[in-house]
């Protein structure tokens, strides 16, 4: 539902907000107040196209915003694209500069006019003069039909998905024989060579070049550590000696002061630290290995290994990695046969389970459709009209038509005039005539739903608005328009523009957009009206600017019998 609308220097507008409530809004005032102003504003807000010729006169931008509440759909949408949802309700804003460039909030989070028009259908449906059809299209028609025989298409789906999955595993493995075949041969090879290299492990190059640093500088390393052995232990005047020596001297002097007790136990430690020290170097100077056979050996060895990696990795790991998945791949070619007799019996299986999921569908949408032909024809020409309706199921079985929904082509179809062939809705001359017809099928889908899931369930979008429904009709038709408005109104929320009293009566929330002059300036506003003022405005619909005191009572009794 709709809960808030604001404008902010937006073509004659300095600075509005109307707040809506349930049921039935209507927006009336005189003849170039500008009362689309607000309809257009509201589409902008849900993905509309933008122009800087908007923004009002000596302004550098025009702000819109609107407060919706939360449906389960428009949640979905925000997770998909990262907004947070923050409350049960979704604040939509959108700045329009006068230099053409824009901003889009939701939720006072950058986002885009694309999710803008991700949103709009969760929220709100508008039926203006131009743009009726585009807003209920193929897809709205089908899901009407679907909604008023509460069709759920979740198995289709499911087939579908199931279906076009292995499609395209088949489609895959079946493309270009030689061009596989090539590739066969290549991921042979690629394979081979990488296990031909037995590889032990994937850090076994850092292990070969450290090796190739002391094989490089074995002479000078053996030197280094027979110099340390002969440094430690070897000679007269060795580490250990020296360090003997004195441990022995401490030691005297410990059985005389025990102060000295700690010196002899530091003393022993750094003695058997030194011989550590010794045999580990002692050791490594009996391994240096001074071969150039093995140096050489090590040299090929990683020269092999750099050509591995220029050409499958920059690492042993993901050269291993890369042989495996040559593999995988080969082993894929060659089981190909075998695969693509099993991928081909399971797509068998998988079309004929969407084809029966969708000739099921089929029948239930055909007597769906018989039925709400024969009750909408009723509502639609109860709103002045002497219409032929039919709601035409065509299935196209082809493949190229499976969708998750089924393979149902529906269309809408109407003649307005005797004797005339039906068509499909967009074809219809009059945008007045198109938005009628739109109320009566949103009104039959309300009223032939029964039963507990009536109560469960709301019509989607929840949301619903109407722009100058009432062009070329007047009297009793217009007196049945606003009975249908308000019928529809019970089941959702629904925002109209109208220029008819009989139709205004049926409010239950209504708005005046007026317009005046402040400041040498031309101002539009909107404002709820309080019920001791409806009587007033209603009479001035009847009678113009003059009132009298018939239109007066006779407003009065339209909004009695509207209650």
């Amino acid at each position: 539902m709709l809960l808030e609308l604001r404008a902010e220097n937006y073509a004659v507008i300095d600075r509005t907000v109307a707040s809506f409530g349930p049921g039935l809004n209507l927006m009336t005032g005189e003849t170039g107040a500008g009362k689309s102003i607000l309809i257009d504003a509201l589409q902008m807000l849900l993905g509309g196209k933008a122009s800087s010729d908007v923004v009002r006169h000596g302004e550098e931008k025009a702000v819109l915003s609107c407060v919706f509440e939360m449906t389960p759909g428009a949640l979905s949408v925000l997770e998909a694209n990262g907004i947070d949802p923050e409350t049960d309700v979704i604040l939509i804003r959108r700045e329009i500069a006068a230099n053409g460039k824009g901003r889009v909030f939701i939720n006072n989070q950058p986002a885009t006019v694309s999710v803008l028009r991700q949103l709009a259908p969760e929220l709100a449906l508008i039926h203006t003069q131009g743009e009726t059809m585009g807003a209920f299209d193929q897809a709205q028609q089908r899901m009407l039909l679907d909604r008023f025989a509460e069709i759920s298409t979740d198995a289709i789906a499911e087939a579908h998905a199931a279906w076009r999955e292995t499609t395209t595993k088949l489609a895959e493995l079946e493309a270009d024989e030689q061009d596989r075949l090539r590739m066969a041969d290549l991921w042979r090879f690629q394979a081979n060579e990488i296990e031909q290299a037995q590889l032990t492990s994937e850090d076994e190059d850092a292990q070969l070049e450290t090796e190739k640093r002391v094989l490089a500088n074995s002479e000078k390393l053996y030197t280094a550590a027979m110099s340390v052995h002969e440094l430690l232990y070897e000679s007269e005047s060795s580490a250990e000696t020296t360090l003997g020596a004195a441990l022995k001297h401490v030691e005297d002097l410990a059985r005389f002061d025990s102060r000295f007790v700690g010196a002899v136990q530091q003393l022993t430690a750094a003695k058997a630290t030194v011989e550590d020290i010794n045999a580990e170097v002692r050791e490594f100077a009996e391994n240096v290995n001074a071969s150039p056979g093995r140096l050489e050996e090590i040299e090929d060895r990683l020269a092999a290994l750099d050509r591995l990696k220029r050409k499958y990795g920059q690492t042993l790991a993901e050269v291993i990695s890369f042989g495996a998945e040559s593999m995988r791949k080969l082993s894929e070619v060659e089981n190909r046969d075998a695969v693509l007799t099993k991928l081909r019996s399971k797509l068998q299986k998988d079309a004929a389970n969407y084809q029966e999921a969708a000739v099921k569908v089929t029948d239930l949408r055909k007597e769906a459709a018989s039925r709400l032909q024969k009750l909408a024809v009723v509502q639609i020409n109860d709103l002045a009209m002497n219409a032929r309706f039919e709601v035409a199921v065509n299935p196209e079985q082809d493949q190229p038509s499976w969708t998750s929904h089924g393979w149902d082509r529906i269309e809408y179809r109407i003649a307005t005039n005797p004797g005339e062939p039906l068509k499909p809705l967009d074809e219809i001359a009059s945008g007045g005539e198109m938005s009628r017809v739109l109320l009566a099928l949103k009104v039959t889908v309300e009223e032939g739903k029964q039963g507990p899931a009536r109560k469960r369930k709301s019509l989607l979008p929840r949301t619903l608005v109407f722009d100058e429904i009432d062009i070329g009709i007047g009297g009793r038709a217009a007196e049945a328009v606003g009975k249908k408005l308000k019928a529809l109104a019970r089941g959702q929320q629904v925002l109209c523009i109208t220029h008819l009293p009989q139709i205004a009566a049926f409010a239950d929330h209504h708005f005046l957009i007026e317009k005046e002059e402040k400041r040498g300036r031309t101002q539009t506003g909107i404002r709820k009206m309080e019920e001791t003022e409806r009587a007033r405005e209603i009479a001035r619909m009847l009678s113009g600017e003059h009132l009298t005191e018939t239109s007066l009572k006779h407003a009065e009794h339209l909004l009695q019998t509207s209650r």
